[in-house]
Parts: C-alpha cells; sequence; structure tokens
C-alpha cells in the first residue's frame, strides 16, 4: 500500500480540519499524520486509526527551529518513502514542500485554506510573498481550497493557474451533514442553555464562532453589535472560540466593550458548538479573509441564515438575499444595519432558512469531497 503523509503545523489542526479524512484516506494508501506534539495528536491517532509522528513547528519566523523541523521532516520522508506529502497550514506546507522537494517525494500537494499575508504591509509583506513562491515552487500541485483563493493566487502571480487546483467545490473537508443537525440538540438542552445564558424567547440572538481576533472582524462585530443593543432591547451577541493574544489581539476598546455589555455572551472554546447554534437565530461573520469558512458550512448546515464579509469562501457558500446576506468587509455600519435587518424582517430571515441546509446537502457533504480529492490522488502516478 502506498503510503500518504498529511502535515499541518499544529496537531488540533490535523485533528480537526481533516477529522475523518484521514480514516477514509486509510483504505486506499497507508496515512501518517504528522504535526507537532499534543494530546490532540494523540486523538488523531485514536479516533482517525492513523500511524502519527511527532514534529515540532511554530507558526511564526523562527530560522532556527524551522531549519531543525526541515532536517527531521527530510529524515522522516527519506525512511518511510510516501508516495504523496500533502501539507496543510502556512509553516507546515513551507517546511513540509522543502523537505519532501529535498527527500525526492514524487507527489507534493499543499492545500491553501486562507492567506494570512493578504493582511500584512511593507517588508513583511515582502517577505512572506516571497515564502509563498518558495512553497508553491516546492509544491508538485496547490489545492486552493475555494474558487476566490485560486484567483487571488494567480492575481498575485505566486504560481501558475496549470500548477493549481480546487477540489469538488471547494472546502478542504466538506462537512459532516448528519452531525450538523439541529434535531440532534434536544428541547431541554436548548432550555437550560438559555437559562445559563440568559436569552428569553424574544431575544434575537446573533452567534459568532472562530478564534476572537482582529482578522475576523471581532472589532467591527463587537462596536456594530454594542451600537444595536442600544437601540434594540431583545438581542444577544454569542461569542464562541478562543482569544489569541500573542498572535492578533483585539482592541483594548473591544475588550473593555466585552467585559462591561451584558448582552454579549463570551463562552470561550467549545467541544460542541452545536447547542450555541442551534439557540441562535443568525451567523455573523465579518472575517476579513478566509480560505474556506467550515463555520459558515456548519450554521447553514444547522439552518441558520449568515450575514458574512464579501471574501473568497463566504461568497460561495452565501447568496446575498437568498440564504443570508454579503456585506463589505471591514464595514461596522454595514454589519450593524444587515444585524438590524435580520431583527426587522423575521420572515424574510425564515426564507433564508429554507435555503441553508438543501445547500449545504447539494455541494458540500463531507464524503462528496472526500472522494473528489481520492480521484485526484488515484490520478497521480
Amino acid at each position: 500500500m502506498q503510503k500518504l503523509i498529511r502535515i499541518t503545523t499544529v496537531p488540533s489542526s490535523l485533528r480537526t480540519l481533516l477529522r475523518g479524512q484521514s480514516r477514509f484516506m486509510s483504505k486506499y494508501y497507508q496515512v501518517i499524520g504528522v504535526s507537532g506534539d499534543g494530546d490532540a495528536l494523540r486523538e488523531v491517532h485514536q479516533n482517525e486509526g492513523i500511524q502519527t509522528h511527532v514534529v515540532e513547528m511554530t507558526r511564526t519566523i523562527t530560522p532556527l527551529k524551522d531549519l531543525k523541523a526541515t532536517y527531521q521532516l527530510y529524515k522522516f520522508f527519506k525512511t518511510e518513502k510516501p508516495f504523496i506529502v500533502h501539507t496543510h497550514t502556512p509553516k507546515a506546507g513551507t517546511l513540509g514542500m522543502l523537505a519532501a522537494r529535498l527527500a525526492k517525494v514524487p507527489h507534493r500537494l499543499h492545500t491553501i485554506a486562507g492567506l494570512p499575508l493578504l493582511e500584512a504591509r511593507g517588508n513583511k509583506r515582502k517577505l512572506l510573498d516571497a515564502v509563498e513562491k518558495f512553497t508553491y515552487s516546492c509544491a508538485t500541485k496547490i489545492l486552493p481550497n475555494s474558487f476566490g483563493l485560486e484567483s487571488i493566487i494567480i492575481n498575485n502571480k505566486y504560481t501558475t493557474a496549470d500548477k493549481l487546483l480546487v477540489i469538488g467545490n471547494g472546502s478542504s473537508n466538506g462537512i459532516d451533514t448528519k452531525h450538523y443537525d439541529t434535531s440532534l440538540v434536544s428541547e431541554a438542552t436548548k432550555t437550560e442553555l438559555k437559562q445559563s445564558l440568559g436569552i428569553s424567547e424574544n431575544d434575537v440572538v446573533f452567534i459568532f464562532i472562530g478564534r476572537i481576533v482582529k482578522d475576523k472582524g471581532v472589532n467591527e462585530l463587537v462596536n456594530a453589535f454594542n451600537s444595536l443593543s442600544k437601540k434594540q432591547l431583545h438581542c444577544k451577541l454569542i461569542l464562541v472560540g478562543p482569544s489569541e493574544n500573542h498572535l492578533d489581539p483585539l482592541l483594548p476598546e473591544t475588550e473593555a466593550i466585552i467585559k462591561d455589555n451584558n448582552r454579549i455572551l463570551a463562552v470561550g472554546l467549545q467541544k460542541d458548538i452545536r447547542p450555541y447554534v442551534a439557540v441562535s437565530h443568525v451567523l455573523t461573520f465579518p472575517s476579513y479573509r478566509e480560505g474556506f469558512p467550515n463555520v459558515v458550512l456548519q450554521c447553514s448546515c444547522m439552518n441558520l441564515p449568515c450575514i458574512v464579509s464579501n471574501i473568497n469562501g463566504c461568497n460561495e457558500v452565501i447568496e446575498d438575499q437568498v440564504n443570508g446576506l454579503i456585506i463589505p468587509v471591514k464595514n461596522e455600519k454595514a454589519l450593524e444595519e444587515a444585524m438590524q435587518f435580520m431583527i426587522d424582517h423575521p420572515e424574510k430571515r425564515k426564507a433564508m432558512i429554507q435555503h441553508s441546509r438543501p445547500r449545504i446537502l447539494e455541494r458540500y457533504e463531507q464524503e462528496y469531497v472526500w472522494n473528489e480529492l481520492l480521484n485526484y490522488y488515484k490520478s497521480l502516478n
């Protein structure tokens, strides 16, 4: 059986981004998962039933550590002799593709699920652009996980169009539509959660799910909701996710509003988001950049209309006024107006629900995405 090595920088990405996919692929390849150490890597070994291997990588620019990690990956590839090395996340992509090229791995694939460098400026941007081009040059194929991302890569001249391939309709892993189903959250669970969060029957509940960071548009979201909540008595905003103050902190004023506005419910990282989605009415996701946003798939699949920024991925899942609203990036006023629209037009909101889950079932079902990727793997020789 040919070997397939999948690499992410940190183990939580291997566990979450590719949940179920490694187990599926292991029917056709000997799959090995590689990332930094941690409980999440042990979970991958247990849940996916695959071999795992530790190589510590950082998410920032650390030349000596990066060199060490590249050498460890190179040695590992020389020993294992994989048919395919497939990397995800920026640092794993750069180090993994370089090491795989040096080890003469025949098929070197890197999935692009967003370009953090698009927000960088000046010399930092130049450096990151150079690294991006270098990563692509070491790969044999680049897999952007949305058509919009494919266009951005071509426009930035990171590589040529013939080196790019979008799998299926986009998305790295599709969505488990059987898991993200509102019918699986009991009325008792919803009632209990509403009581614990202080949500009344009259409240229109907005939810944000993701890292609580600047790049996800959280500063704009908190300001827009804060303004809205002064005019609207019956609304709440649930913030689900971890903060990353060391990487991409919120403004101090935003932190103060979250603390002071008792209608903003910051619940932190949750292992199961479904109960929180089930008590909400609208997803608000004003991100600056994405590859292909899983949270928009998950919430749409659970019948939530979505307010999203007009960026690749988001504008491929959401059609304006059909299954949600699309607003300009970094536009606080437009975001507040979109939330106000969802409060003022409950019948429009309900009509959007009719197009939410069916659209996901049709285009992004997990096994469809897995099979499309498998077909590509099988085409390699």
